[in-house]
């Protein structure tokens, strides 16, 4: 299945789904130290970090993840990311497809002009 993909600054592989389907075959593959994102709000992607981050890689993927999200294009404005690792994850039965439980994470502010710029420059 193709993701969405972003190499940062420092070559470090970012993935991310593009919908409820992708999304779920996106965490499949999610090792339990890795770093994912998703939005504080429905309907973003999930973001996955492969391998071990570099120095502003976390900020690149909270960014990219951000730019793709429902609360981006709906309000124009800072978006919340949550971070946090695979290990982190679950689902529950009944929960649909795309979606998942989280049960630690971090949050991270993604301002408006980093993504107005991230966009600016092709989104990558």
């Amino acid at each position: 299945m193709k993701f969405r993909e972003l190499l940062t600054d420092k070559n470090t592989l970012i993935l991310a789904g593009k919908n409820a389907e992708n999304n779920e075959a996106l965490i499949a593959q999610v090792h339990p130290n890795d770093f994912v994102f998703h939005t504080d709000d429905a309907g973003s992607p999930f973001v996955n970090i492969k391998g071990r981050p570099r120095w502003g890689d976390v900020r690149q993927a909270a960014i990219f993840c951000a730019a793709h999200s429902k609360d981006w294009k709906k309000n124009k404005s800072d978006v919340w990311v949550h971070k946090f690792r695979g290990k982190d994850i679950y689902k529950e039965l009944g929960m649909k497809t795309g979606t998942f439980g989280v049960r630690k994470f971090k949050k991270i502010k993604v301002k408006r002009g980093d993504i107005l710029k991230f966009i600016g420059e092709g989104g990558r």
